[in-house]
């Protein structure tokens, strides 16, 4: 039975951790580079997600160099076969990059949403992504388990009978882990956020609760609103708004 901390937890958005967990078994994450994502939620619960740009696989950990002597400075003349090794751990750590983002591509290319996934160098993805449905449950995207990846970047949530929490915490930079869960879980030179260049998009009809975009919303001609997120490393807070809409059984 899941405990009242637990509940708690969830409640507040921190099963996103859960999540990611297998990410740090595997000393890898898939993040978001390039994009431009979208997401209409209507009041009778109906909604589309969009997600058309790049990803790419990032290293927690940077290539590490054997234990050996060499790596002490007790040998001078094996210096250079300390490079060698080095030259090969790296080597050999790219090529299981390939591999990976290539099976990754083909699962990906397999599930329902994605009209294509490929991998295109460099240990990036060019995914196009749509999809709709009916928020009578939780939301995460991508989650794909064949891929031996997960890589939540958008989550919405139920929040009660009536209200629905969308928060995007692999749209920000926070390096100090303090606000996204991918925030502070690298311990290499990359960082997850410094490669962030897109935009999110939230259309809706329902009724804005609330939102954390400084500009606010926009009404547009059709009656809608919209709210526009500009992300780059800049951005600290995940995109975050809750929705009133439609009341479950």
């Amino acid at each position: 039975m899941i405990s009242r901390v637990m509940m708690d937890r969830i409640a507040g958005g921190r099963w996103l951790l859960v999540l990611i967990a297998p990410l740090l078994l595997t000393s890898c994450l898939l993040v978001p580079t390039r994009f431009q994502a979208s997401l209409d939620i209507q009041p009778d619960r109906s909604f589309t997600f969009a997600y058309v740009g790049e990803v790419q696989l990032m290293k927690s950990n940077p290539p590490s160099m054997p234990e050996s002597p060499f790596n002490e400075g007790e040998a001078e003349d094996g210096s250079e076969e300390a490079v060698i090794f080095k030259i090969s751990d790296e080597t050999e750590s790219a090529e299981s990059d390939e591999a990976q983002l290539q099976r990754l591509a083909e699962a990906l290319s397999k599930e329902y949403g994605y009209r294509s996934a490929r991998y295109i160098g460099d240990r990036k993805l060019a995914i196009d992504y749509r999809i709709s449905g009916r928020l009578d449950h939780g939301f995460v995207f991508p989650f794909n388990p064949d891929g031996e990846i997960v890589m939540p970047f958008l989550a919405i949530e139920l929040r009660g009978k009536d209200r629905v929490r969308v928060k995007a915490p692999g749209f920000a930079n926070d390096s100090q882990g303090t606000g996204s869960p991918m925030g502070g879980m690298m311990t290499g030179s990359e960082s997850p956020g410094d490669l962030l260049d897109g935009t999110f998009t939230l259309t809706t009809g329902a009724e804005i609760v609330s939102q954390n975009q400084e500009d606010g919303a926009e009404t547009m001609t059709d009656g809608r609103r919209q709210i526009v997120w500009k992300i780059t490393p800049a951005t600290k807070d995940a995109p975050m708004a809750v929705l009133k809409v439609a009341p479950l059984p």
